[in-house]
């Protein structure tokens, strides 16, 4: 707990380059969602909300005035959004405002997630983008009033983030950013993850061209790339990313059956080595899978709560609703479901066919799913 007192800058522990703060009940809601779904954002939020779970998920919470929180985020990092009143939030940044070029992008959101504003360091500070991104996590209204915006194409750094995309690295955000906005030629390749995420003007700019495979795109000699997939590239494919940014949508689903009292360190095990021979990120995972009879298994939780991932369970009616290639008469005995992982799999991710089908390893069986999109 941040204990804020006067004439002391606050001991924060940073991690990310944004920061989610929060003072409200409902305030608090906003930024738990904002914070699952963002890369590399940290929540804060008053003490008086704690729900139990803020030391698994990394949330800072605090005591005191938020006033006082401020300066200790304004040094830190390179975004704030922020669910307070536009005027408090004025009031409280104004003395701590230096330059367009140093400070932080600052959006504001209302209590009720309707309006997302940009407050501060429109441009060269992101916030514009910010506030769009924010938005259209919340389905809410962006609200952008700087006479220069500028409209009409991607924000590589925030590509994606809506839908909880990820990049595998920040080494070229940079320059790839600056060949998007000095309109060069730009390739997109989309192997998995959501497609409606064009919504930056009424089209996609001309220098941006959209390819079904990586070395189609290489044959197209793009000065800088974007791509999306939950694929780990080959030595060939990855020259893509002299110049681009791999970016990892959510789309693994993870169909988990275990013996009671599973260690969560043989979990992961299972799932990481699983994840190496089908040659898929684990930046990818969106979820772990199982029989509603394991949604206390101590296991499974630790390791959801710990990547970060959703966890959902399954009635043995509903996974016995799923045509499986293994059906068990033995599980069947034990469950009353003739089998967990893959039906498991099948059912949250929607996929017609398991990319692995089922694999018993030790006290662990693993399935795993591609979400189609």
């Amino acid at each position: 707990m941040i204990e804020l007192q006067e004439e002391k800058m606050a001991a924060i522990v940073q991690k990310g380059d944004y920061a989610i703060v929060a003072i409200t009940k409902h305030g608090v809601e906003l930024a738990r969602k904002l914070g699952s779904s963002f890369q590399h954002a940290d929540v804060y939020y008053m003490g008086k909300f704690e729900k139990g779970d803020e030391a698994a998920k990394g949330i800072q919470m605090f005591t005191g005035s938020v006033r006082l929180l401020l300066p200790s985020l304004f040094e830190a990092y390179k975004g704030l959004i922020i669910i307070i009143s536009l005027g408090a939030v004025v009031r409280m940044i104004a003395p701590l405002l230096k330059d367009k070029k140093t400070d932080p992008g600052v959006v504001v959101i209302d209590d009720k997630g309707e309006h997302v504003i940009s407050v501060l360091s429109g441009h060269i500070g992101g916030a514009n983008e910010l506030t769009k991104e924010v938005a259209a996590a919340l389905n809410a209204r962006p609200v952008i009033t700087t006479a220069s915006d500028v409209q009409g194409t991607i924000p590589v750094d925030l590509f994606g983030k809506r839908f909880g995309w990820v990049w595998d690295s920040a080494e070229k955000l940079t320059p790839v950013s600056a060949a998007v906005v000095n309109e060069e030629k730009i390739a997109v390749v989309q192997e998995s993850g959501e497609k409606e995420w064009w919504d930056y003007g009424p089209s996609i700019p001309d220098n941006i061209k959209l390819y079904d495979s990586i070395p189609e795109a290489l044959a197209a000699k793009p000065d800088a790339a974007l791509v999306i997939t939950h694929r780990k590239l080959s030595k060939e494919e990855a020259v893509i990313l002299h110049n681009g940014v791999l970016y990892r949508p959510k789309v693994i689903v993870l169909g988990i059956g275990c013996n009671r009292g599973t260690a969560s360190e043989e979990i992961e095990a299972v799932i990481e080595a699983t994840l190496e021979e089908l040659r898929f990120s684990k930046k990818s995972v969106k979820a772990i899978c199982t029989i509603d009879i394991k949604k206390d298994e101590a296991g499974l939780l630790e390791v959801v709560n710990k990547n970060n991932w959703e966890f959902i369970y399954f009635t043995p009616t509903e996974l016995n609703s799923v045509k499986i290639e293994t059906p068990s008469d033995t599980v069947f005995k034990y469950t009353g479901a003739y089998g967990v992982s893959e039906p498991a799999a099948i059912l949250y991710s929607g996929a017609k066919k398991l990319e692995l089908v089922k694999k018993k390893s030790g006290n662990v069986t693993i399935s795993v799913a591609i979400i189609p999109n």
